[in-house]
């Protein structure tokens, strides 16, 4: 785990755990056995989150790793938030426009509080489930033939919290387009592959009556590159690691290997032997070094990664990061779309974002 990593996942959550404990010592008008409870009930959720980057939730039948990952991952929305909530109370006490007596011994102020943070959740996993049909239209003068309708989608992240139900309610969802393909910009496996070998999600997607192509993303990496590989084999998915595949004579998709592979090719190389009449798109996982796809001419890049933050306002830092972190764009005549995602890593919240999914017409232009 490298410096930013122990940062973001163990300093930060363990200072926010410090804080929200001395918080919640004072305002609940317990006592103290009750408190420590209260407390170390909390702490143990968080915790619970570090099972999820070993191999102990293989181990353990799936039902309770399904709820170990939910809580774990869940209880990093909950810190976040109910910290800013109660950073929000402090500068209103130190303004004195808040009662001290609010945030000390006070059952009303606990249950508004709960009722407050209970409520933002609730709306967070709903808005997460309404999945946003976006519409883009690709123009070209390029000899492509005909028009073609193109469902893009990136960062399912199939697994613990996102079963086979829910990826037959994606397959559904996809059919009803009837694209003429379907392009997929990594994340498919969260961070295991075992749920979705027990589910047999492979036999979903092969109800897919468009051909699907994918290209690898970190998360792939993550939960066994090649036992990820196989399973997207089994699926009826052609991944395209630093190779091309023509979904037509003048249209060729162009599948990257992942960006934290160093040795990955570079686009350039790629692109040899493609003619120049030949509409290209680029399936990119992480959206770095979009003037790449610029210098080589490529027409159309898609790709995922960033979530847009899943939730605010961890979006305003993803969309610092990232020269573009959601949506269209556009370098010169190089077309591109950042996807937040399908899925969801962790915690099932949308708060700020969106759940989405691309459906996009490849149209002749005079």
């Amino acid at each position: 785990m490298n410096i930013f990593w122990f940062v973001l996942f163990v300093l930060l959550p363990v200072a926010a755990i410090a804080y929200l404990g001395w918080h919640l010592w004072i305002l609940l008008p317990l006592a103290s056995g009750w408190k420590v409870v209260v407390i170390a009930l909390f702490t143990l959720c968080f915790l619970s989150i570090f099972l999820d980057f070993t191999s102990m939730l293989d181990r353990l039948p799936l039902p309770a790793a399904r709820v170990l990952y939910v809580i774990g991952t869940s209880s990093l929305i909950v810190i976040l938030y109910a910290v800013m909530l109660f950073v929000v109370l402090d500068l209103g006490r130190l303004l004195h426009v808040i009662p001290r007596s609010w945030l000390v011994a006070n059952w009303i102020s606990a249950a508004v509080i709960f009722v407050a943070l209970a409520g933002l959740l609730a709306y967070g996993k709903a808005h997460y489930y309404n999945k946003v049909r976006v519409r883009a239209t690709l123009p070209t003068e390029k000899p492509i033939g005909r028009d073609y309708k193109i469902l893009m989608a990136s960062d399912l992240h199939l697994g613990y919290h996102n079963p086979r139900r829910e990826l037959a309610r994606w397959v559904d969802m996809m059919n009803a387009e009837s694209p003429d393909f379907i392009l997929i910009a990594g994340d498919i496996i969260d961070i295991s592959v075992r749920p979705l070998i027990e589910e047999d999600m492979a036999q979903e997607f092969r109800r897919l009556k468009a051909p699907v192509y994918a290209c690898l993303g970190n998360h792939e990496y993550y939960s066994n590159k090649p036992q990820a590989m196989q399973f997207l084999a089994d699926a009826g998915i052609r991944l395209l690691v630093d190779s091309v595949a023509y979904v037509a004579p003048s249209v060729a998709i162009i599948g990257r290997d992942d960006h934290g592979n160093h040795g990955r090719k570079r686009l350039r190389e790629l692109i040899e032997g493609i003619e120049d009449s030949t509409y290209t798109i680029v399936l990119n996982h992480e959206p770095y070094n979009l003037d790449e796809a610029e210098r080589c001419g490529i027409d159309f890049q898609f790709s995922g990664h960033t979530h847009r933050g899943q939730v605010w306002p961890v979006s305003w830092v993803t969309d610092r990061l990232f020269e573009c972190s959601w949506g269209s764009y556009q370098r010169g005549s190089t077309r591109y779309y950042v996807s937040s995602g399908l899925g969801i890593w962790g915690g099932r919240f949308r708060i700020g974002t969106q759940s989405e999914y691309v459906v996009a017409e490849l149209t002749r232009t005079p």
